[in-house]
């Protein structure tokens, strides 16, 4: 059965500048698998070099955080939405005070 896995936008120039594909999987961790598989740049900024998910890398399915489900071995059905998030960092607070 096919899933619906959206890219987001920093990740889609490794996706064949795609916004989401249909994967067949049956758990989040084969429609990830699947996907790098039909994307393999994706791999690198995905997982590292353990196979793991990047600790900045958050996977929802229908808007529930997997981490808070069965992780990568949480079952996935023909209606449900893969959603990819990497987490945003950087920036700075610049504080003046002006006389």
């Amino acid at each position: 059965m096919a899933v619906k896995v959206v890219i987001p936008t920093p990740l889609r120039q490794f996706a064949g500048k795609k916004d989401s594909v249909e994967i067949d999987a049956s758990t989040v961790g084969e429609a990830l698998a699947g996907l790098t598989s039909q994307f393999g740049d994706l791999r690198k900024h995905l997982f590292n070099e353990e196979g793991k998910l990047r600790s900045f890398v958050n996977v929802y399915v229908n808007d529930e955080d997997i981490r808070f489900l069965q992780k990568d071995q949480t079952p996935v059905h023909e209606s449900d939405v893969i959603s990819i998030v990497p987490s945003i960092a950087g920036g700075s607070l610049i504080c003046c005070i002006c006389s």
